[in-house]
């Protein structure tokens, strides 16, 4: 991993929870003298806790899930399906190695039930090998596509670290083959930023979201009011996707624009 990647992983992580309230409240216990101290630690707990509760993070997913666009009904032209992946859970022992993750396993399985529903499109895998794993995601998720769920992969891209680079290999290789627009599937809080990413590459985008976090979902309750450890985690989500876009509008758009 290059200098440049690492600092941006360092700076990304400090951005988000729990980290972000964690800095400020670092902050102010070092300078506990001064005036301000107070402040910022008062800041770094509320951030910590509204991170923390259901409401927040529904609110933080819906930002998100509600650009996503509708659940697919029709291929609307695509002539293949781009499935991306998740993560990976390392060297399970019950599975012999490297097998997918929870997020990865929910994506393919809608874009199992998509390919068997548009039989005709052929099927791309897209992600690249996680440090220390012994394969890359994309061998992992065409393996259990092909083995669990009966359906044929044609590609993977199996180089990429990032959603932007799974959009730019996957381009590449569809390029080869004479597509343009695809059918992408991923998790709907993941699809805003997934389809300007593989927009900018080049690709004509159908999405195909899956796993919505809020639609549908029953009122809050009055335990909803309490800290939760998902909420926090729904909360990281969120505002990593985010910080991605607010990121690619600054780089990748905000130079096409210039």
């Amino acid at each position: 991993m290059s200098a440049a990647w690492l600092l941006k992983d360092l700076v990304s992580i400090l951005l988000l929870p729990p980290a972000n309230g964690l800095v400020l409240l670092a902050v102010a216990g070092l300078w506990r003298r001064r005036r301000w101290a107070f402040a910022v630690a008062a800041l770094g707990t509320a951030l910590l806790v509204l991170q923390s509760l259901p409401p927040v993070a529904g609110l933080l997913l819906a930002s998100l899930e509600t650009r996503a666009g509708p659940v697919l009904q029709d291929a609307d032209g695509a002539r293949a399906i781009v499935v991306l992946s998740g993560g990976l859970n390392r060297a399970a022992p019950e599975y012999g190695g490297d097998t997918a993750g929870e997020r990865t396993l929910l994506r393919l399985r809608y874009g199992a039930v998509l390919a068997r529903r548009f039989d005709h499109l052929p099927v791309l895998v897209a992600g690249g090998p996680p440090a220390a794993a012994a394969r890359s995601e994309a061998a992992v998720m065409a393996e259990i596509l092909e083995r669990e769920f009966g359906v044929a992969v044609r590609w993977q891209e199996s180089e990429s670290r990032n959603t932007a680079e799974n959009a730019s290999g996957s381009a590449a290789i569809l390029r080869e083959a004479g597509i343009r627009r695809v059918v992408l599937v991923t998790e709907a809080f993941h699809m805003p930023r997934a389809v300007r990413l593989f927009r900018a590459a080049g690709l004509e985008v159908v999405p195909a979201p899956t796993q919505f976090k809020t639609a549908g979902h029953p009122s809050f309750g009055a335990l909803d009011l309490l800290p939760q450890s998902q909420a926090l985690r729904n909360s990281y989500y969120a505002l990593h996707e985010w910080l991605g876009i607010a990121w690619l509008a600054l780089t990748v758009e905000g130079s096409a624009a210039r």
